[in-house]
């Protein structure tokens, strides 16, 4: 069926545009409140090989770093003492190298969390999880460490990308909550994730797909707060 979209969709982008404009803010403190042993906090693919250095990292990702660190050391400071970082480590003969140039293969310092994380006063009580894939629940070891944490109902999550990575973690803890009739409380913070822009005139020119950061960003944040997650603009 032909379409066309840039007629069409218009008055949807106009109303994601002013959706985004009225997302809510929230108070990390009131997120915690007096219960920070049932918070948790995940860091999604924050990376050297989205961040820093890499054929995959950019300097809209990259901006990422500081922040979702200070809201770390936020948190902690608070009580919250359940962190997890999942982050790529890419077999070298990964199948989604068929999709994405060869990138975070597993002993580089591609795939190693980047350093704004690494320093943080209590990094070493952060759970690192390994993932080969943009899930960071299947082929992983996140649901043994789910399993362990039984007591855990609030899941705050960062990181890159919204459309990829994020997406598939946040929906997933929703998703599993929703089947299992779990009263569970899913925060993504759209100031804490982000994705890559591809411009149009670049993918032709390199002859790969496009990809509009900005729409995916505010188009995912958008299917993830229809399906239940909070989104909310930021955590003052």
């Amino acid at each position: 069926m032909a379409m066309n979209l840039s007629d069409k969709s218009r008055p949807f982008l106009a109303y994601l545009d002013e959706w985004y404009k009225r997302l809510p803010e929230l108070a990390l403190a009131d997120v915690v409140d007096a219960t920070p042993e049932r918070v948790a906090l995940f860091s999604i693919d924050m990376i050297n090989g989205f961040c820093k250095e890499g054929p995959l990292a950019s300097a809209r990702v990259g901006a990422l770093a500081e922040p979702v660190a200070e809201i770390f050391q936020r948190a902690y400071t608070l009580g919250v003492r359940a962190f997890v970082q999942t982050q790529d480590t890419h077999d070298p003969n990964a199948p989604e190298f068929e999709a994405y140039p060869p990138h975070c293969i597993a002993g580089t310092p591609e795939s190693q969390a980047v350093a704004e994380l690494q320093k943080l006063p209590f990094a070493s009580e952060v759970t690192t999880i390994a993932k080969n894939s943009l899930s960071s629940h299947i082929g992983t070891t996140l649901g043994d460490w789910m399993r362990d944490h039984p007591q855990l109902n609030t899941f705050i999550v960062m990181g890159n990308c919204t459309d990829l990575c994020v997406y598939s973690a946040a929906m997933h803890l929703q998703l599993y909550a929703n089947a299992h009739n779990l009263k569970r409380r899913v925060i993504v913070p759209a100031a804490v994730v982000d994705t890559f822009d591809t411009p149009v005139s670049v993918a032709r020119e390199l002859g790969i797909k496009a990809h509009d950061g900005d729409l995916h960003h505010v188009l995912f944040l958008h299917h993830m707060a229809s399906n239940g997650v909070e989104v909310v603009a930021r955590l003052n």
